[in-house]
């Protein structure tokens, strides 16, 4: 296996560029298509467009033509023949699902909801701050979204935690209506186990949509499909520029790529562990999987145990094909470096598995979660511990942080003052409208006190 080799001794310079290189070939910015993608963009639409173009395209089309759209692009992209009875899942097929799903998935669901739904509720930010002045009151009052859209892939593969990660941290907010998109596939809407979710979790609003059109539907409402105030969750390409797209008419949570993940290595960290936490990173595919580390030895020999390993995994090829590609070592001279070539990459998934983990855990500004120590895998947060899984990629771990149940809140400040409050503002706010030119806002002030 050919993986890319950086050595972060030459400077930070050089690992932002070889890092970029990495992430282009992933952008969400939708300037790339392949060969296959390219013709059937002209199969679907008689011209050769960007994914921009295609995106543009599918939500100015839903949003002017309803459902007529969205069913029409329902059969144009994902070949299904829906109608305005069989878009949404009805609660029977809900029911049946969950019937015929097997006990033991359930009951690993039951046991991940509880943990996330603990962890949520601890975070919540529900208390209203109340301040109290002479006079009056100042406060910052929080509320829950009325309604959210929930984005579940189902193209490549059923992602039943991506519903526990996405649907719980709304529930817990309050949020009253969330509705659950997931594509026309057998992975997707017409999943036993996907739909079993749903019902365990008491989501009876189901949607047989996906990619654009099912983000557009969202964000404009179609017949049916009323419109919501907030949609999150991951996607493909399509999913995530039409989510940039529709960003202003609703609110969204993230841009989110393609998975990424860091792992940090010493001398003294096992490198069979390290295999298998790149390669259940790398399974994703496509997927940025990066090692960083001081000690060659340990760094060759996590290397040679990913060589070892692909033959044992169901998606063991597909999982070669991504290292291969977007796959790298960075050696650096000692942990300080490290430290700083983490920040850099501001990973979505950094798993520090070194002698001093908690110590260098400390001094990571960049990251969308961390996972601290040798039996910390990414995998146990993907779907158990208890924060969510949708989490900043493609270095926006600089500014973003991941899903949590305040992200469906929104606050208002709420003021109120007696005539003798007012006065107190009343020089403050004189003399500030004065200096603007602002003269009524002055006067709105000044006219209460005469």
């Amino acid at each position: 296996m050919k993986i890319h080799l950086i050595d972060g001794r030459k400077g930070s310079k050089l690992v932002r560029a070889e890092i970029s290189v990495l992430r282009e070939r992933l952008s969400s910015r939708g300037n790339i298509v392949s060969e296959s993608g390219r013709l059937r963009t002209i199969e679907i639409f008689g011209e050769a467009l960007s994914p921009q173009q295609v995106v543009e395209r599918i939500c100015n089309e839903v949003r002017a033509g309803g459902l007529s759209s969205l069913l029409d692009y329902s059969k144009r992209v994902d070949g299904v023949n829906l109608t305005a009875k069989t878009i949404r899942v009805t609660k029977n097929e809900l029911a049946a699902a969950y019937r015929k799903s097997d006990s033991r998935f359930l009951e690993s669901i039951r046991s991940a909801s509880e943990n996330i739904r603990t962890f949520q509720e601890k975070i919540l930010r529900n208390k209203n701050v109340f301040w109290k002045t002479n006079g009056g009151y100042i406060c910052e009052r929080y509320r829950p979204f009325r309604r959210v859209g929930v984005c579940v892939p189902g193209g490549a593969a059923a992602y039943p935690s991506t519903i526990l990660m996405t649907v719980i941290p709304a529930q817990v907010a309050g949020v009253r209506e969330v509705a659950v998109m997931m594509p026309p596939t057998a992975l997707g809407a017409y999943n036993i186990d996907m739909l079993a979710v749903c019902y365990e979790l008491g989501v009876s609003e189901v949607y047989r949509m996906g990619g654009a059109q099912g983000v557009a539907a969202f964000a404009y409402g179609v017949e049916g499909v009323p419109a919501v105030d907030k949609i999150v969750g991951p996607g493909n390409m399509f999913v995530s520029l039409a989510k940039r797209f529709v960003n202003g008419d609703v609110g969204i949570d993230m841009i989110a790529g393609p998975s990424e993940l860091v792992v940090v290595v010493d001398g003294s960290t096992n490198p069979v562990f390290v295999a298998y936490d790149i390669l259940a990173q790398a399974e994703h595919s496509p997927g940025v999987c990066i090692i960083v580390g001081w000690d060659k030895d340990v760094v060759e020999a996590s290397v040679k145990a990913i060589e070892s390993e692909f033959s044992k995994l169901g998606r063991g090829e597909l999982a070669k094909s991504s290292l291969e590609q977007f796959g790298a070592v960075i050696i650096v001279k000692n942990e300080v470096e490290a430290c700083q070539v983490v920040d850099l990459i501001a990973p979505e998934h950094l798993i520090i598995a070194t002698r001093k983990a908690e110590t260098m855990a400390d001094k990571i500004m960049n990251a969308g979660a961390i996972f601290v120590g040798a039996f910390t895998p990414a995998a146990v947060g993907d779907y158990a511990a208890g924060p969510s899984h949708v989490l900043p990629t493609n270095g926006t771990a600089r500014f973003a942080n991941g899903l949590t149940c305040n992200d469906f809140l929104k606050s208002s400040s709420v003021m109120s003052f007696s005539k003798k409050g007012l006065a107190m503002y009343a020089d403050c706010v004189e003399n500030l409208a004065k200096k603007e030119g602002l003269t009524a806002h002055g006067e709105s002030v000044t006219i209460r006190l005469k």
